[in-house]
């Protein structure tokens, strides 16, 4: 036990007080004379023996009345368990993210975890919010009670490391109590490594009633045809699976297909025929899961021809002709003495084709081009000097030609995990006509290869930016050195690399990747674009490149949808944005890996026990209680005690 105010303690003296009274009475006995003085003798005993009783119980009495009083005064107390850390700095850290939709017992967890904070945070507890997207230093439940309650689900992952380094940052002279509320979906160990073991840190893991979730994971076209497009769409089913699940594409908010499809594995693609013209919509599906990833919007701009162009003797460049046709490629071949380097500015695809030297100018007029989002394709000579060809190769990134290797290799290994070949084939392919090459360049490179060799040496790698592509062939593909012309893998393999340069196909972004975007057109100095629909308007970072503009997103816009972008009212392309699908699956909650940290079940629990650990047990009441005991006692003696 200690006291708040033990120098009261001086007033014990008063004590002396009672036992002065005690000792000195002030009251005389008289004489009086009776006939019976027997009877009178016994009688006096008997009263002085019970005076000198009362008197002593008196005593004791207001000893310990007086004494209480003076305790009372002094405050006692018994400390409290966790005293050391009362005056700690509150922090909570909210979870928003999209799992959260998740229904509990008790509706979504996000939206049950808003309630206890309304409900229970006690309305002078001073703390700071932390969520996804919004920070609220220093404040208090009445100050933030509306945000609280308007409170979105955020685009971006929880992510724990950012959480605590924002925490950190805020430097003090007290410890900080930091209560983590989140379903724990992706929490992984070495996110835990960033909590500062100083921290009196809580989590509060809500529960889901069901783990089963249905998802649109991405939309591509699978085949061009001449007046429709096939897009496949693919899906996901995380928990049960053989559960028909209603599938409807919208173009402009008006529904053009739908059907039912069935999971029989945790993946599935479906295929719609749209016509080929400029699609604004969504694809949606319906199920019991999370709603975010139940809608997946994009837009396909109406084709446009892409100009490409190659660098290189006729003779050797024939074959490009029968690959970019007339009707989707602007195609023309030059040799080095014929080119116009003002013509390279509106290509979208360059084909260096076995030049026997790379002149510096052409370099570095090929440097700014691809920094700008044209393609280049790569096709070394077999004279040609390796100093030359690395020294231009180096201006792109890390890929080293060795020395030409003059030997017979097959062509027998596809990476059908590349970008390039994405939506190209329908199943693997093992027993294709391997083509072969006669002389060869060996490649040193840490990208993963396009096209291997037998000896798993790359023919074919590729070198990528935010905006463009570089492909880069170990070996000359003429028809003295290789068969590759006459391979079925050479249409796809060039044409890929031709379509993949434009802006057209499927526009679909992820908010907060920031993949940076081209559109083209021509602004004046003070002009700028701007990106909006009906519900929100923003403008991108951007740079002018000459007659193109880089956009870059950020973490914009904050809502999904399908977007336009605006040259002052003229609309220049249309663009999609979507969530980011790494929430989807609920089974990745990650509870087990909490066992070190202190896990509570409820808000209400958390400052219960704070409250009750740090709050120092006052017990001058009961000295109070007793004092009046003491009184009381008195009294009854005075009045009963003979």
């Amino acid at each position: 036990m200690q006291f708040k105010h033990p120098e009261i303690f001086y007033f014990l003296f008063l004590l002396v007080i009672p036992i002065l009274v005690h000792l000195f009475q002030l009251r005389r006995f008289k004489k009086e004379y009776f006939t019976n003085v027997r009877f009178l003798k016994e009688l006096s005993i008997q009263t002085r023996k019970s005076s000198k009783i009362k008197k002593w119980l008196l005593l004791a009495t207001r000893l310990l009345l007086l004494s209480f009083l003076i305790i009372v005064f002094a405050q006692p107390f018994f400390k409290a368990k966790d005293s050391k850390n009362s005056s700690n700095e509150m922090y909570i850290v909210l979870d928003n993210s999209f799992s959260m939709q998740a229904k509990g017992q008790k509706g979504e967890l996000l939206k049950r975890a808003v309630q206890e904070l309304l409900e229970n945070t006690p309305e002078n507890q001073t703390f700071s919010l932390i969520t996804n997207s919004q920070t609220f230093w220093n404040t208090d439940i009445k100050s933030i009670r509306t945000e609280l309650q308007n409170l979105k689900y955020s685009a971006l992952p929880f992510q724990l490391e950012s959480a605590m380094a924002k925490i950190k940052s805020r430097k003090s002279d007290v410890n900080k109590d930091v209560i983590v509320i989140t379903d724990a979906v992706g929490l992984q160990s070495k996110q835990l490594k960033s909590i500062d073991k100083d921290f009196n840190t809580y989590f509060i893991i809500p529960e889901t009633e069901q783990k089963n979730n249905a998802s649109i994971d991405s939309v591509f076209i699978h085949q061009n045809l001449d007046d429709f497009y096939e897009i496949g769409l693919k899906l996901s089913a995380f928990g049960e699976k053989n559960k028909e699940i209603p599938v409807a594409l919208y173009n402009q908010n008006k529904l053009i297909a739908k059907t039912l499809t069935k999971f029989d594995n945790k993946e599935k693609t479906i295929y719609f025929t749209i016509p080929k013209k400029d699609f604004h919509g969504y694809a949606s599906i319906i199920d019991n899961g999370l709603e975010y990833d139940n809608t997946l919007f994009f837009s396909i701009s109406k084709p446009e021809k892409s100009n490409v162009i190659s660098i290189g003797t006729p003779e050797k460049s024939n074959f490009l002709f029968r690959i970019y046709t007339s009707d989707e490629f602007n195609y023309s071949n030059f040799t080095i003495a014929t080119l116009d380097y003002n013509s390279l500015e509106n290509q979208n695809t360059i084909v260096l084709n076995e030049l026997d030297e790379i002149p510096q100018a052409l370099q570095t007029t090929l440097k700014s081009l691809v920094e700008k989002g044209s393609n280049l394709i790569v096709i070394p000579s077999a004279t040609i000097s390796v100093a030359n060809l690395n020294q231009f190769i180096m201006n792109f990134g890390s890929v080293q030609f060795k020395s030409l290797e003059n030997k017979e290799k097959l062509i027998t290994k596809i990476n059908f995990n590349h970008p390039l070949f994405a939506g190209v084939f329908e199943s693997k392919i093992d027993n294709f006509q391997y083509p072969k090459t006669k002389k060869s360049f060996g490649i040193s490179s840490s990208n993963p290869a396009v096209l291997y060799y037998e000896d798993q040496s790359a023919f074919l790698t590729s070198i990528t930016n935010p905006l463009a592509s570089v492909y880069i062939f170990a070996a000359p593909i003429n028809i003295e050195n290789s068969n590759f012309q006459q391979s079925p893998l050479i249409v796809p393999t060039f044409y890929k690399m031709a379509i993949n340069s434009r802006n057209q196909g499927i526009n679909e972004l992820t908010i907060g990747n920031n993949n940076p975007f081209l559109v083209d057109a021509t602004l004046s100095k003070d002009e700028i674009l701007n990106v909006k629909n009906d519900n929100e308007t923003f403008i991108p970072i951007q740079q002018i490149l000459n007659n193109k503009v880089k956009l870059t997103f950020n973490d914009y816009p904050e809502q999904a949808g399908n977007f336009g972008i605006y040259k002052q009212k003229e609309n220049l392309k249309n663009i999609s944005f979507n969530y980011n699908r790494t929430e989807s699956n609920l089974a990745k909650a990650n509870e087990n890996i909490l066992s070190e940290y202190k896990t509570i079940n409820s808000i209400e629990t958390v400052f219960n026990t704070l409250q009750t650990d740090r709050t120092d047990n006052q017990i001058w009441k009961w000295f109070v209680i007793f004092a009046l005991l003491f009184l009381v006692t008195e009294m009854a003696i005075i009045r009963f005690v003979k």
